[in-house]
C-alpha cells in the first residue's frame, strides 16, 4: 500500500458481528477499515443469516407451523432465538412471489389438461384436518408441464 493510501486508514480492527446458520449461531470478527474499501462476499455488510436459513423457515412455515411454533422449533434446534416477526418477515417474500405467481398470464392452448387433487393436513383455529387441494395442471403442445392453478 502507498503512503497516500495508508494516511488516515490505520488502527483498523475488527468488530464482532453474530450470524445465524444452519448449525447454530456463528461469532464473525469482520475487519473494519476506515476508508470502507473492505466488502464482504459471504456474508454481505447488515447481513444476520445465510442463504439456507430463510429456506428452512419458509419449509417450516409450509408444513403448518405457526410463526411462533418456528421461532420455538429454531430455538430448539440452533439455540439462535428468533422472533415470531423475523418468521412473518421471511415469509411475506415467499407470499409476493406467491401473487406474482397467482397472476402471471397463461397460454391459450394448452395440448393436455389434468384435473387432480391432493389430500394435505390443514391447521384452522387450532384443530388439524384433511382437506383436498385441487390442482389444474397443463401440458403445453412443446412437451412441458405448469401447474395452472391449486
Amino acid at each position: 500500500m502507498e503512503a497516500e493510501e495508508a494516511a488516515g486508514n490505520h488502527r483498523n480492527d475488527y468488530s464482532s458481528k453474530t450470524v445465524l446458520s444452519d448449525t447454530g449461531k456463528l461469532e464473525l470478527s469482520i475487519p473494519r477499515d476506515r476508508h470502507a474499501r473492505f466488502d464482504p462476499v459471504l456474508i454481505g455488510k447488515y447481513r444476520r443469516r445465510f442463504a439456507g436459513f430463510d429456506d428452512k423457515i419458509i419449509a417450516l412455515y409450509a408444513r403448518g407451523m405457526t410463526t411462533r411454533e418456528l421461532a420455538e422449533h429454531v430455538g430448539e434446534l440452533y439455540g439462535a432465538e428468533i422472533s415470531p416477526d423475523l418468521v412473518s418477515a421471511v415469509t411475506e417474500a415467499v407470499l409476493e412471489e406467491v401473487a406474482a405467481w397467482q397472476s402471471r398470464g397463461l397460454d391459450s392452448t394448452y395440448a393436455i389438461v389434468f384435473f387432480d387433487a391432493i389430500r394435505v393436513k390443514i391447521r384452522n383455529e387450532g384443530l388439524v384436518s384433511n382437506r383436498a387441494v385441487y390442482l389444474a395442471i397443463g401440458v403445453r403442445c412443446s412437451g412441458h408441464t405448469e401447474i395452472l392453478g391449486l
